[in-house]
C-alpha cells in the first residue's frame, strides 16, 4: 500500500519527491505507530488520513522554509513518536539525525521503527535534553535543532540552543500564533546566543489548523552555565 495520493501531490508541489520506497516507508511508519500505540501512549491520532496530515505532512512543512538539502546534522529534542525528524529523514536520507527523548519506552519504539524502516544515520538517545546538551559529542554541534509542541519558547530555547552549532538554527514548531511566547523568550534568547530570524505561518491542508515555525539563529557557542540542571528550565524559565 502506498501513501495517500493527496500527500504525494502536495509534496510534489513543494519539490519533495515521494519515491515508491519513501511512500512504502511512510506506510510502514503508520502501521507501526498504530500497533505500538495499543501498548503505549504515542499519539492520540491514529486514523490514517489524520496521521498523514497532522504528523507526517506537518513534520515536513519544516522543509518548505529551510534548506534541508544543505543541512547535515539534525537534532530533534523531545521527539515523542519521531516527529518531525523521521518524516524528514525519510525524505532527506542524507541527514544525520539525533533524537533525544526522556522516556525509555519511546526510545525503544523509535529504535525498532528506524530498524524496520532501514534508516541509517539515526541515533536515539534516552536522556533529558539538559543532560544530553552537556555531552561533548552533542554540544554546539548540530546544523539544525527542532522541537515540536514540547514547551514554551523560553524553556525550549534552553533545551535546544545548546545543541546548535554557532551560526546553526533552532526551529520551534508551534500551533497558534507564538507572538506572546516570542516576546516572553527575549531574555532567554539573549542569554543563550539566539536571535529571531523568521516566523512562518501556514495551515494544514484539510483541517486548516494554524501552524507556525519559529526560526532562531545561534550566534556563538553556548555559555558554560547553560543548560541548567535537569528540571530547572521548566520550573524556573529565563524571563
Amino acid at each position: 500500500m502506498s501513501a495517500p495520493s493527496w500527500f504525494e501531490k502536495l509534496l510534489a508541489e513543494r519539490n519533495l519527491d515521494l519515491t515508491p520506497e519513501r511512500s512504502e516507508r511512510f506506510e510502514t511508519y503508520f502501521r507501526l505507530l498504530v500497533e505500538w500505540n495499543e501498548r503505549m501512549n504515542l499519539t492520540a491520532i491514529t486514523e490514517r488520513e489524520a496521521v498523514y496530515e497532522k504528523h507526517f505532512y506537518d513534520s515536513l512543512t519544516l522543509a518548505f522554509h529551510l534548506d534541508l538539502n544543505g543541512t547535515g546534522k539534525l537534532a530533534d529534542i523531545g521527539s515523542g513518536a519521531g516527529f518531525p525528524s523521521l518524516p524528514l529523514k525519510i525524505c532527506f536520507p542524507h541527514l544525520d539525525v539525533l533524537i533525544v527523548d526522556s522516556l525509555g519506552k519511546r526510545i525503544r519504539f523509535l529504535e525498532h521503527l528506524t530498524a524496520e524502516l532501514g534508516l541509517a544515520g539515526v541515533t536515539c538517545l534516552h536522556a533529558r535534553a539538559e543532560d544530553a546538551a552537556r555531552m561533548p559529542e552533542h554540544r554546539d554541534g548540530y546544523d539544525l535543532v527542532t522541537a515540536r509542541a514540547v514547551a514554551r519558547m523560553n524553556v525550549l530555547a534552553e533545551f535546544c540552543l545548546p545543541f546548535a552549532r554557532p551560526d546553526g538554527r533552532f526551529a520551534a514548531m508551534k500551533g497558534s500564533d507564538p507572538a506572546e511566547e516570542i516576546a516572553e523568550s527575549k531574555r532567554a534568547l539573549s542569554e543563550l546566543g539566539g536571535k529571531l530570524e523568521a516566523v512562518h505561518a501556514l495551515q494544514l491542508p484539510f483541517e486548516q489548523a494554524d501552524r507556525h515555525i519559529v526560526i532562531i539563529r545561534k550566534s556563538g557557542r553556548t555559555p558554560a552555565r547553560y543548560p541548567r540542571k535537569a528540571g530547572i528550565p521548566a520550573k524556573q524559565p529565563i524571563v
